[in-house]
């Protein structure tokens, strides 16, 4: 370990991490679920939602600064400290609409005004506990041993995935089906969240080590780097990256792999417990939802969907590192966006048969899984070169793009168009997937090719 404290890696890896995944799962997945059962409008529930996104998408240009204000160390507890203060007034500030209005899905999102700011101001400091977090890991222990961890961090990370979208959402149903209280039940699991956030910061500051090489950054000469320095190399990778060979193409694949996916995860949490039929319109009702429970959600879509998520991308990263990118891209094109069909049948059919649902989810998320894998190889492909880890981060920039744009008006669609129609446009957008995945194969060469 490079740190002055000897304290082992396993004593803080899987902590950081898993508590590096609960405030973004809190953000860019359990706030649709709140605002979904809260009766929040889909318009307006997926047009503020997705404002949340911002944050990842904007990191890019503030994570310099991390670097040359305070230490690594200092960031992540600071912004745990952060998240767990916004979590207690988050639990003590949730609105509670009328049982009348949730049920008509009538509340207006400006009901929970205070509560979107707050959930912007910890997506700011989820966003720059990422950026803390992985540079303090490359800090804190020698190469050797961030290899060997890489495997514990990243479990650990999908952990807090299941933690996040299963375990507490299914404690959020539990109570509402024994209370009959909706907000009651998610200030519990936001009351329950703002506890371990307070935990895992208490622990973090005995057990996180102080590593001899996280300091502020300095330049060659010694001297401490100043804003002026760092605006500058920041302009030079930027300009670097927009003047790369096919950066139109890759700018386009960023955007377009998705599209489909980018409308579809938006209101896939919603169309499982929104009512099974909805009156939109004055004499004209469209097909609703499956009217699913929160516990039953939290156990299909937050606990098993997101664990089928996890081995689709694990399965993924294996058949990838065998044959390669070129090779791969056209069957993981396929897994992204095929299984995604199965929400028109369910919006159609829709099933009473909690065994179907589950493994209709199920096969989506796997699917979904394994074919992001190649999105992320790409991203790494075209970073390659000067500026590795400024270009990685602009391409995570227009990933966080590829998702914000559907996610904008995908509410609108479905208000206006009903379930039914709207997964049939969102799965007509995988025509670009294709389209996009074709021009990009041929630009690609066959990996360890002679």
């Amino acid at each position: 370990m490079k740190g002055e404290n000897r304290i082992s890696p396993w004593v803080w890896v899987p902590t950081l991490y898993f508590t590096e995944g609960i405030p973004y799962f809190l953000v860019n997945s359990i706030s649709v679920m709140l605002f979904a059962k809260m009766g929040v409008p889909n318009d307006q529930l997926a047009f503020f939602t997705t404002l949340l996104y911002f944050p990842w998408f904007l990191k890019g240009l503030w994570s310099p600064f991390v670097d040359i204000i305070r230490t690594k160390r200092w960031w992540i507890i600071a912004m745990q400290a952060l998240m767990t203060i916004l979590c207690i007034v988050l639990t003590l500030t949730l609105p509670h609409p009328a049982a009348e209005t949730i049920a008509a899905k009538a509340t207006s999102a400006g009901t929970f005004r205070f509560t979107l700011i707050l959930f912007i101001i910890a997506a700011f400091a989820s966003a720059t506990h990422d950026i803390a977090a992985d540079g303090y890991y490359m800090l804190a222990h020698d190469s050797k041993s961030q290899a060997a961890f890489v495997g514990i961090r990243s479990t650990f990370y999908r952990i807090a995935a299941v933690f996040s979208q299963g375990v507490l959402v299914y404690i959020a149903g539990q109570i509402e089906n024994r209370t009959g209280d909706i907000p009651f039940s998610w200030q519990v699991t936001l009351g329950a969240t703002s506890v371990l956030m307070l935990l895992v910061t208490l622990y973090h500051s005995f057990f996180l080590p102080r590593a001899a090489e996280d300091q502020p950054r300095k330049m060659a000469n010694g001297e401490r780097a100043k804003g002026k320095e760092v605006w500058k190399e920041l302009g030079e990778a930027f300009a670097t990256f927009f003047t790369k060979p096919g950066v139109g193409l890759a700018i386009a694949f960023m955007l377009l792999y998705r599209l489909s996916e980018g409308f579809l995860v938006k209101l896939s949490q919603p169309f499982l417990v929104d009512a099974r039929a909805t009156m939109l319109r004055e004499g004209q009702i469209f097909g609703g939802g499956l009217g699913l429970s929160t516990d039953t959600v939290g156990l299909l879509y937050g606990t098993i969907g997101v664990v089928c998520l996890l081995i689709g991308g694990i399965l993924g990263g294996i058949y990838i590192s065998r044959r390669g990118l070129k090779r791969s891209i056209w069957l993981m094109a396929a897994a992204l966006t095929l299984p995604s069909f199965v929400y028109c049948y369910l919006s159609m059919a829709q099933p009473d048969s909690l065994w179907l649902i589950g493994t209709a989810v199920s096969f989506e998320q796997f699917g979904y899984g394994f074919g992001f894998t190649a999105y992320m190889m790409y991203m790494m492909h075209y970073s390659e070169g000067a500026y590795k880890t400024s270009h990685y981060a602009i391409c995570t920039a227009f990933m966080a793009l590829s998702m914000m744009i559907p996610g904008f008006v995908a509410g609108s669609i479905e208000l206006a168009v009903g379930y039914s129609t709207f997964f049939w446009i969102a799965n007509a957008c995988s025509i670009t997937t294709f389209i996009i995945t074709y021009f990009v194969w041929r630009n690609l060469k066959v990996e360890n090719e002679n």
